[in-house]
């Protein structure tokens, strides 16, 4: 009886489909999308916006940044909501059965170590908590441990865990803002909001791209999350109400309240506010929504890789390594090694998607055991776009050869895209024509 129950609780269908009445509507989804989604890194992105641009501009690369964003999500959760399989799943079709192991590969340790990165800040922005509390200096470490314990359940439980953590991170979080704003706007001129940049000078051209690459490797395993959409219309939605609709209030708020305060360091700024360390814990409660994501996202991976070994067990591996890497200071040591990986990312997105639109009949899960070891073509478009997101990424994390759309990673994707689109709708016409000569 307990290990019936143990097993209900992790169940989280990491190598079959989503059944139909554990799936949810778009509300659901677009709450689990915000919790991935609104961390401190993108409070910390909204003051950058607001250091560098006027405000009417802020909004402008905003609305354009993150409405790419959902459109990039909703074409790849509509994958993920028509098979309900995982991103390293849906890839198997595309890629081949080898091909969907890489993927899984670079999905899962980019992922893992994005979890690690987090979690650093995590551990420092809790102990500046306790601090400011308590007057207690409690080792970084220590906290990062907890942190990543903590993270590692509820990634274990899977799904069911992340939507109950948002439903409590997201509204929370959402009344801060709110209540941040109205005491800045209040308390400043409306001139000084608008025109006051205190930080380097950006383009809009420069901060849609910086918007753009804060979260198209979330935009691309957008099937981990929509997998679980009641309809492919759920995920679509869902897509652009955490994208569109909730970063970019997030950013725009947060552009506001840097403005106001002509600062970009959330923890000054809300404990100038005066509402002390409440305020702080929310913060960093929505920091735990979005780290759980990357754990869980790269446990899903590993699933298609260790077919032997239960999901849970698998993300207590990675939790405990992406632990380890934060305390031995993974942020200092590793983050060209987590961009390299994460440029792999976005075309594998393209390479899906298109290969979906030609070819949808191929997407299900009984078809999954009759895919071809390796696709030869659509790796070799993976390995095309993926260079052309080094090229187009600035030097010293990539080669600077030139620039296309300003962000490497929606490079990546639409060569990814387009390569991939001929690629099987040759592929599709070669068949027909052999089938046709057979009979």
């Amino acid at each position: 009886m307990a290990n019936a129950s143990r097993e209900n609780l992790v169940k989280d269908y990491e190598r079959e489909p989503v059944p139909q009445e554990k799936r949810k509507g778009w509300l659901r989804l677009s709450i689990v999308w915000m919790g991935g989604i609104v961390a401190l890194s993108a409070i910390i992105l909204g003051g950058t916006l607001a250091g560098g641009l006027t405000m009417p501009q802020a909004i402008v690369a905003t609305f354009i940044g993150t409405f790419l964003l959902a459109c990039l999500s909703a074409l790849c959760s509509l994958v993920g909501a028509k098979t309900n399989l995982s991103t390293a799943l849906v890839s198997t079709f595309a890629l081949g059965r080898y091909g969907s192991y890489a993927v899984s590969t670079v999905i899962a340790i980019a992922l893992f170590g994005w979890f690690g990165v987090q979690l650093d800040l995590f551990g420092a922005s809790l102990a500046q908590v306790i601090y400011n509390s308590f007057g207690m200096e409690l080792n970084t470490r220590l906290l990062i441990v907890i942190g990543g314990i903590l993270m590692t359940a509820t990634a274990v439980i899977g799904f069911k865990a992340i939507e109950k953590l948002s439903l409590l991170a997201v509204p929370l979080l959402g009344i801060l803002i709110i209540a941040s704003l109205v005491r800045v706007v209040s308390g400043s001129g409306e001139s000084q909001v608008a025109d006051n940049m205190f930080g380097e000078p950006l383009t809009i051209g420069v901060s849609i791209s910086l918007i753009i690459g804060s979260l198209a490797v979330g935009a691309i395993i957008g099937p981990d999350i929509s997998r679980y959409a009641k309809t492919p219309k759920d995920a679509v939605i869902s897509s652009f109400v955490g994208f569109f609709a909730g970063f970019s209030l997030v950013l725009i708020a947060a552009a506001v309240i840097a403005k106001a305060t002509s600062q970009v360091d959330i923890v000054a700024i809300m404990l100038g506010l005066g509402w002390g360390s409440g305020a702080l814990l929310v913060l960093i409660l929505a920091q735990w929504t979005t780290n759980d994501n990357n754990l869980y996202s790269s446990a899903l991976g590993f699933s298609v890789i260790f077919k032997k070994i239960p999901k849970y067990v698998l993300t207590i591996i990675a939790g405990t390594i992406g632990t380890a890497l934060a305390v031995g200071g993974i942020y200092d040591n590793f983050i060209p090694f987590l961009i390299f990986l994460s440029a792999l990312i976005p075309p594998i997105g393209g390479i899906y998607v298109a290969d979906y639109l030609v070819n949808k009949t191929k997407y299900t899960f009984e078809n999954l055991n009759n895919m071809s070891a390796v696709n030869i073509p659509a790796i070799s478009v993976w390995v095309a776009a993926s260079l052309v997101a080094f090229m187009t990424t600035p030097a010293p994390n990539g080669f600077g050869l030139f620039s296309l759309t300003g962000a490497s990673g929606f490079d990546a994707f639409l060569i990814a895209l387009v390569l991939q689109a001929v690629v099987s709708k040759v592929t599709q016409k070669n068949a027909a024509n052999t089938k046709s000569l057979a009979a």
